[in-house]
């Protein structure tokens, strides 16, 4: 029975550390966001994250799987109706955090690489993504884009990403704005009568 609590302990742990190390790299940026500083926040030893995620990738990783799991627990995001307006939100929400965008852009490009720990991550992030957008633009087919649903999701998904980069060496890109153009000519809004 103790091997029980001693699990749900650690889980609870390692959940604590994904939280605060989503909060410290969201504050603070990807590049001075150190272990050390991950670690004081929780109350551990930079070890003890190791002993968790194996490695400073595999605990960035995951810190990006939590905020994605953040961002899912909106349940507009499965709705297609209101999966476009949930989408534009977590793309405001990402401007505000923008060591969490470098994080992502960082690792991406890392993650090209099959060895790397991320690797997998971004291959099921893009399908999962893909597929959302695509299953909303299959919703109405009055209002489908002149694209098949697959390609129009590959469209929006690598203008998201892209418009990350900009924004990340131009402050001043709106990418919300950008996208929610895009998107108003893919997928017009609906004219009330």
């Amino acid at each position: 029975m103790a091997r029980r609590g001693s699990y749900a302990k650690g889980v609870a742990r390692r959940q604590e550390i994904l939280e605060s190390a989503l909060d410290v790299i969201g504050r603070t940026g990807y590049r001075n966001a150190s272990l050390k500083q991950i670690a004081e926040a929780v109350g551990v030893t930079p070890a003890a994250l190791l002993h968790y995620f194996g490695s400073k990738e595999e605990l960035f990783t995951e810190v990006l799987r939590t905020r994605d799991e953040h961002d899912e627990r909106d349940p507009r995001m499965h709705d297609p109706v209101d999966a476009k307006a949930a989408f534009l939100d977590v793309i405001r929400h990402n401007a505000e955090v923008p060591g969490v965008v470098e994080l992502f852009s960082r690792l991406a490009v890392d993650a090209a690489d099959p060895e790397h720990p991320a690797h997998r991550y971004f291959l099921e992030r893009s399908e999962r993504l893909r597929g959302s957008i695509a299953e909303a633009f299959h919703g109405d087919a009055a209002k489908r884009a002149a694209l098949d649903a697959d390609t129009t999701a590959r469209v929006v998904q690598a203008v998201a990403d892209g418009l990350q980069l900009q924004w990340l060496i131009d402050p001043s890109v709106d990418m919300p704005g950008i996208l929610e153009a895009l998107m108003d000519v893919l997928y017009p809004p609906t004219v009330e009568r």
